[in-house]
């Protein structure tokens, strides 16, 4: 009897931990009270409140407008009711022009800690993107014509309609990830990426990766939006194929960690980021960024943990046209077992 009581409460128990364990998931549609157009910052009124841990069905938004679609010739009812709303409504805009969902405020989270943003899945919310051109080489951009041009969207066969026999493979991401900046920075602009991370328009941070972001101030404050159905590293004319998506992302404060700038994770590689105005400097970042988490994943010395990058870590060139121009450094985990 006593043995039949004792794995009754052992069950009951493991069940009320399960129970506990599992993450409320919050629903957060793209509307004219739960945007920030254009800014991370950190005074900036939270549209959601939620437990470390917990998952956010977020909707989010292309950067553009109704009148500028219909002219580039989108159907007027494949424009999003919310991105009309948005648009007509939202009157504190800027410094910069991206429509991103939140801020999020994260119980526990506060200056000094890391937010790990586990990105569960990425969907496309309308049937088309946007390209448009200008960029690192706008010289390119023949401007006697128009120059957005629509690309439609197959979400079954996972491609884009470029052109006459140009399919494009879409692999979705959200282009800007971030928390609000230190407070001695102000209201930023939503342009460029930076310890807050932001718009790093990173196109591995695909569903099934991680993002962890520095946290500054209090909450954390996560905002994203710019998504993306498809982008070259660089992103050279400014655009990717924009367009609106829905994903669920686990939003996990973490204290165990500290972390100078962000880092992404994916299931095959580590990678570490760096932004500034100079490309040299971005360079220089994301290879120190390097050196440091292969320094502590391998117990080497600052002089071996360069070498090894420079043998195995691979440098690529996120993004050219956001002010702060982005380098990342992939390493693949199998050569860190």
């Amino acid at each position: 009897m006593i043995t039949r009581m004792l794995a009754c409460s052992l069950v009951a128990v493991t069940a009320a931990s399960l129970h506990a364990q599992v993450p409320t998931v919050h629903k957060l549609p793209a509307t004219p009270q739960t945007v920030a157009y254009g800014y991370y910052w950190w005074e900036a009124k939270p549209a959601l409140r939620i437990a470390s841990g917990d998952i956010i069905d977020v909707e989010t938004l292309l950067t553009n407008t109704p009148q500028r679609l219909e002219a580039a010739g989108v159907p007027a009812n494949e424009i999003e009711q919310s991105l009309r709303d948005i648009v007509a409504q939202v009157t504190d805009r800027g410094p910069g022009g991206h429509i991103l969902t939140g801020p999020v405020y994260v119980e526990g989270a506060d200056s000094g800690d890391v937010l790990e943003v586990k990105v569960l899945s990425i969907d496309l919310k309308i049937p088309y993107g946007y390209n448009g051109c200008s960029g690192f080489a706008r010289d390119l951009c023949d401007r006697s014509q128009p120059t957005t041009r629509i690309i439609r969207l197959d979400a079954q066969r996972k491609i884009g309609h470029f052109g006459e026999g140009i399919e494009v493979p879409l692999k979705p991401f959200f282009g800007s990830m971030g928390v609000a900046p230190p407070p001695t920075r102000g209201r930023v602009s939503s342009n460029p990426p930076d310890i807050h991370a932001g718009n790093l328009d990173n196109k591995e941070l695909i569903a099934g990766t991680t993002l962890y972001i520095p946290v500054h101030v209090k909450g954390a404050l996560f905002e994203v939006g710019d998504g993306h159905a498809a982008q070259g590293d660089g992103e050279v004319d400014q655009t990717a194929i924009e367009t609106s998506l829905r994903g669920r992302l686990q939003l996990t404060v973490r204290k165990d960690v500290k972390l100078e700038w962000p880092r992404g994770e994916t299931p095959t590689h580590w990678i570490t980021m760096g932004m500034d105005t100079s490309l040299t400097k971005s360079t220089r970042i994301a290879i120190e960024q390097m050196v440091k988490l292969l320094m502590a994943k391998k117990k080497l010395t600052q002089t071996a943990a360069y070498q090894l990058a420079s043998i195995v870590a691979d440098l690529r060139i996120t993004q050219l046209v956001d002010g702060n121009v982005g380098v990342h450094m992939m390493v693949a985990k199998e050569l860190l077992k």
